[in-house]
């Protein structure tokens, strides 16, 4: 079984909600897994993580998955095939010359940096959204941020913990393109619109290239560097992990997602539903012009990808599952959160959501116009309340923003053959899946493989760079269709016009109540640990 274990390979996902840790087969069978669950915090406005919890989190999965290992196998992992890291995207991560932080993490979830998107998006002739790296560094400097005169390199978390892992400062090139534009035919960042940030920089002082601070830009299977005796020690803390396991170019949760669900192809594209909630569609030609809804980013083989992403996805309807099942303990009757889902979400598609709105915005929603938001759920007098009837509402209201978007990219002409779907709100078989159909009048497909998540195609990655180094010469996509997902099974659900008619009546009227939401933001106060 030893044997085993050194040809499988190790997938680590920083996710918004929890730490996974996933070793995987050469032919994608989970062998074990390991997890940390956190939380990010409202520290001083923003939205933040603590790298010491960083750490402690990776450390912990992996120390959960090494058990299971030795529980399930009777040995303990002391080499592996390769390395995998994914993260969260985006947000904001300063270091100065001796490798200290300069702020605490920013995360993807802030949206201060409205006045910094805005300028570079004119500036750059490119959409540079709210949570990107570079409007979060442009921000700082607008604002005079003492720190800023410090920066010696700015990085993701995914870039974050392969460093910790590998020494090596570098990026997947599909996490980079969520730090700043790419050029997708030279495979780095685009040069020109470096220029035009530098020159724009610094006329207001600051003066470092920022050519200089990004992290070098890899495609899917470069050498990324091999895992030190620092980064061992770090992941095992019992010693038994040696060193010396090649490790893929860092990538961000998006890339990881559509590696997972096999989406990395022109034509077709993936939705990932967690605590965000984001689509991703691979592309034949870029839209004509830029657009607000929509990020230029690239797949981890640097293809061009249009990304239509939501600040807010199924942590609302977690909530809610989390009130329910709370009320079956008070009666007697504690359940499994899974059953509690499937419960609540049963009915869904047989119920009459007319008269309700909800809205699921517990942060900021730019495609909506919002800087902030407040979860509602609104009912038209003499609208029915039923249990089919709530939770139908409470999915559309999931998707609405990012029907939204999608429907930008439609106008755009943009062909999608099929879209993949990932994340736990798809376990309760059918319903999110029929509905988010709708939602996109597209076809949907829920694979075995997409419920492993961004672990296991991190893992998937990292086998990726092991063939890589044994000669393999075929792209990723090829690759992928070829091997380790050649056999995945998948159930697909095409949208009905009736189905694609009710929902875009809802989505108009949830549109129309945003002034609810306007009015909520401006009459409710955000209370937090640190502010009660």
């Amino acid at each position: 079984m030893a044997e085993a274990i050194a040809q499988a390979a190790l997938g680590i996902e920083l996710g918004s909600t929890r730490i996974k840790a996933c070793l995987v087969a050469p032919d994608g069978t989970t062998l074990a897994s390991g997890g940390y669950t956190w939380e990010n915090r409202l520290v001083d406005g923003l939205w933040t993580y603590g790298l010491d919890e960083v750490r402690a989190g990776i450390r912990a999965a992996y120390a959960e998955l090494a058990a299971e290992v030795e529980r399930s196998h009777g040995v303990r992992p002391s080499e592996v095939a390769a390395i995998g890291v994914s993260a969260m995207m985006h947000g904001y991560l300063a270091f100065d010359e001796a490798g200290e932080l300069l702020v605490p993490f920013r995360t993807w979830r802030n949206t201060n940096t409205g006045p910094a998107a805005a300028e570079l998006s004119d500036a750059l002739d490119f959409a540079i959204p709210l949570r990107w790296s570079a409007a979060h560094l442009y921000q700082a400097v607008l604002d005079g941020e003492a720190h800023v005169a410090r920066v010696a390199h700015v990085t993701t978390l995914a870039g974050y913990v392969h460093e910790l892992l590998t020494g090596r400062r570098v990026l997947g090139v599909g996490d980079a393109s969520g730090m700043f534009p790419i050029d997708t035919a030279a495979g780095g960042y685009d040069a020109a619109k470096l220029a035009v940030f530098d020159e724009r920089a610094g006329a207001h002082g600051f003066a470092r290239p920022l050519a200089d601070l990004l992290p070098a830009v890899l495609s899917a299977g470069d050498d990324a560097g091999s895992l030190t005796a620092d980064g061992a020690a770090l992941l095992d803390e019992t010693g038994s992990l040696r060193a010396g396991a090649p490790l893929c170019p860092p990538e961000g949760d998006a890339g990881t997602g559509m590696v997972a669900t096999g989406a990395v192809a022109p034509r077709t594209g993936n939705v990932s539903a967690g605590t965000s909630i984001f689509a991703m569609v691979v592309l034949e030609r870029a839209p004509g012009a830029p657009h607000d809804e929509i990020d230029i980013v690239t797949t981890p083989a640097g293809d061009a990808v249009a990304m239509v992403h939501c600040n807010n996805g199924a942590s609302e309807l977690d909530a809610w599952a989390g009130l329910f099942g709370e009320f079956a303990a008070a009666l007697g009757h504690p359940v499994a959160p899974d059953a509690v889902f499937g419960a609540l979400l049963g009915g869904a598609l047989d119920a009459d959501a007319d008269g309700l709105i909800a809205y699921n915005l517990l942060s900021g929603e730019p495609i909506a116009g919002l800087d902030e938001g407040r979860p509602l759920i609104v009912r038209a007098p003499g609208a029915a309340l039923t249990l089919g009837g709530f939770a139908r509402a409470q999915l559309q209201g999931a998707f609405a923003a990012l029907s939204v978007g999608m429907r930008t990219l439609a106008d755009e002409g943009v062909a999608i053959d099929e879209l993949r779907a990932h994340g736990g709100v798809f376990r309760t078989k059918g319903v999110a899946q029929r509905i988010l159909a709708a939602a996109l009048d597209a076809p949907v497909s829920v694979s075995e493989t997409a419920s492993e998540g961004g672990a296991w195609g991190a893992a998937v990655l990292a086998h990726y760079r092991r063939a890589r180094l044994d000669g393999e010469r075929a792209g990723l996509a090829a690759w992928l269709d070829a091997g380790i997902l050649s056999d995945a099974a998948s159930e697909t659900i095409r949208p009905e016009p009736a189905e694609v008619a009710a929902f875009d009546a809802y989505r108009d009227r949830w549109v129309a109540g945003l002034a609810i939401e306007h009015a909520a933001v401006a009459a409710v106060p955000v209370t937090t640990p640190e502010t009660e």
